[in-house]
């Protein structure tokens, strides 16, 4: 049997991708890095890395109160993917389970939401928050319970309860197992690949949020990170490049981290095909 030959090119080339994928972060790593007038500096400063980004991350988190907008970020997006986990798998169940009269209808709506931008729903959401008096006595409600239901989320668990055997359904039936027994007996154990996806899929997705958070004029102490990497650019006349870029890595490194420790549930919660 003859050897196969070693793809030099092919390895190549998927480093040079890599390569190119990664020299924003990179760059931008290396920027953090900067003083005031290294930043401003012609031509840029590419290598090697200077000194003041422990200086900056320092005044981030003294001076912008970084810590305080990471706990909340963390806590709203925990909340969030929570909470649409949980909904999204009994809405799962029923489009998969149960018949009622309008349910391919009322899942076409559901996937239909996904083309609608969010910024059609700011105004009349934001309205209804001022009406609950959310924004001043609980702003966390205000920040989570609009993202409480996911289209993505039903299609993602409709789609994986559809490839389970109805077998299983017709032996917890005989045992007399009720529905949500069913869901959190037999179907949450063979779900956690799909939860994993879903979770880091929402993680990211509230972790960025940006607009929600400003156009509910917040205090500064309930805000998000994202808006504290905002503040971090006006925080003075000038704009400070270093401080800049390092709050931007800053801000990346808990989803980086999430996303690594569950990167096999997501690479395994898209294969929606019927175990073997």
């Amino acid at each position: 049997m003859a050897r196969r030959r070693p793809r030099y090119g092919v390895h190549l080339g998927l480093i040079l991708a890599c390569l190119v994928l990664a020299a924003p972060a990179l760059y931008a790593l290396q920027v953090a890095t900067l003083t005031l007038e290294e930043a401003f500096a012609v031509p840029p400063k590419l290598f090697p890395p200077s000194t003041d980004l422990g200086n900056n991350v320092h005044s981030l988190f003294e001076g912008q109160h970084f810590g305080r907008l990471i706990g909340n970020t963390f806590t709203v997006a925990l909340a969030v993917v929570i909470g649409k986990t949980l909904f999204s798998m009994l809405a799962g169940l029923a489009f998969v389970y149960f018949s009622f009269p309008g349910k391919w209808a009322l899942f076409f709506i559901v996937l239909l939401t996904l083309l609608m931008p969010t910024e059609l729903i700011l105004v009349p959401l934001s309205g209804l928050i001022a009406e609950l008096q959310w924004v001043k006595e609980y702003p966390q409600l205000a920040l989570t319970m609009p993202f409480m239901a996911s289209a993505v989320g039903v299609f993602l668990f409709r789609q994986h309860f559809s490839n389970i055997p109805r077998e299983m359904v017709e032996a917890a039936q005989l045992d007399g197992a009720g529905p949500l027994v069913f869901l959190f007996a037999v179907l949450l154990p063979m779900s956690w690949n799909v939860i994993g996806a879903h979770a880091i899929i929402q993680f990211i997705s509230m972790w960025h949020q940006y607009a929600w958070p400003i156009f509910l004029q917040l205090s500064p102490r309930d805000q998000l990170i994202q808006v504290g990497v905002r503040n971090s650019v006006i925080s003075g006349t000038q704009t400070d490049f270093g401080l800049l870029m390092a709050a931007g890595v800053v801000a990346s490194i808990p989803p980086l981290v999430f996303f690594l420790l569950l990167q096999r549930q997501f690479v395994s919660g898209f294969a929606l095909t019927r175990d073997k």
